[in-house]
């Protein structure tokens, strides 16, 4: 990282935010907002997010350092859902304030294993979310107050990560919960990761949406070679699966479905570099990967 940017005056406050819950509550959605960018990729189903991504946002008094968590789960228990598992519980010792997601009107079983986990000496602001989809508002306050009971909350945010709707009172009221020191990022960084582990991530996100139910779980993306030609970057993909149907699946009928998924994530690569990309994509069998903790080790997966 460069020199630190201003500002780094007396008063300033900096910390990193941990965003956590079961699958599918809308944690990435959330951060993608928060930062005002596209960092952290979604879909409507579970498990999307595989690695905990970081998100940079500051302003003329803080800096929030948000970081996007896999959804904790019990479901499943190979290498591959032990590695996200373990993901989670190790950003949430290093934390300053722990963003605890759920949906508005419903706190399950699983929602319940998270709160569990989630440790006694650091701030917990509870982020009620897709309050959009609540038709009588008034249906909140009752359930509001049930989980007010469930935890000594920091603070407890209705909000709509889809919408933007009310993430402004999110920001507020973990500001003063961050402790007081300089920038740790460049007042322009949004995030950590880079160019290499966003363009897999995009690649993946347009498997998860373009395959829907198909899709199998048992699918990765790694970079091969990522190269940058004067304003041109050339990226090279794998994308790996578990069994050769899995890569008749993935590739489609006369490779429609990889040349959508290719030129897709295309377009999106280009508005996230802000330039022009070449991307090539093509598929690989690796039997076992999911369970190999060697596999994931080398896709990033720890």
């Amino acid at each position: 990282m460069t020199d630190i940017a201003e500002p780094d005056s007396n008063g300033f406050r900096t910390g990193f935010l941990a965003i956590v819950g079961r699958p599918n509550v809308g944690k990435s959605t959330l951060l993608n907002h928060l930062i005002g960018q596209k960092i952290s990729i979604t879909s409507r189903k579970a498990q999307t997010t595989r690695h905990r991504v970081t998100g940079v946002l500051t302003n003329d008094t803080h800096q929030f350092v948000f970081v996007d968590t896999p959804g904790f789960q019990k479901q499943h228990s190979n290498a591959l859902h032990r590695a996200m598992n373990r993901s989670v519980t190790q950003t949430l010792s290093d934390v300053d304030v722990v963003l605890f997601v759920i949906e508005a009107g419903r706190f399950t079983a699983p929602d319940r294993v998270v709160l569990e986990l989630l440790p006694a000496n650091v701030p917990v602001v509870l982020v009620i979310n897709k309050v959009d989809r609540i038709a009588d508002k008034a249906q909140l306050l009752p359930f509001i107050a049930a989980m007010a009971g469930e935890r000594d909350f920091a603070a407890i945010v209705p909000l709509s990560a889809e919408t933007g709707a009310n993430a402004d009172e999110l920001l507020k009221a973990c500001g003063p919960l961050l402790p007081e020191q300089a920038a740790i990022f460049d007042a322009d960084d949004i995030t950590d990761r880079s160019e290499r582990f966003l363009a897999a991530e995009f690649i993946r996100e347009k498997l998860f949406r373009l395959l829907g139910e198909e899709l199998p779980y048992g699918l990765a993306v790694e970079i091969e070679k990522f190269e940058l030609d004067g304003p041109v970057r050339r990226i090279f993909a794998a994308i790996i699966v578990d069994r050769p149907s899995h890569k008749a699946m993935v590739i489609g009928r006369g490779g429609e479905k990889l040349k959508r998924v290719s030129s897709e994530a295309r377009v999106d690569l280009e508005k996230l570099f802000d330039g022009p990309v070449y991307l090539e994509v093509w598929v690989k069998v690796k039997g076992g990967w999911a369970d190999d903790e060697r596999a994931l080790k080398s896709l990033g997966i720890e």
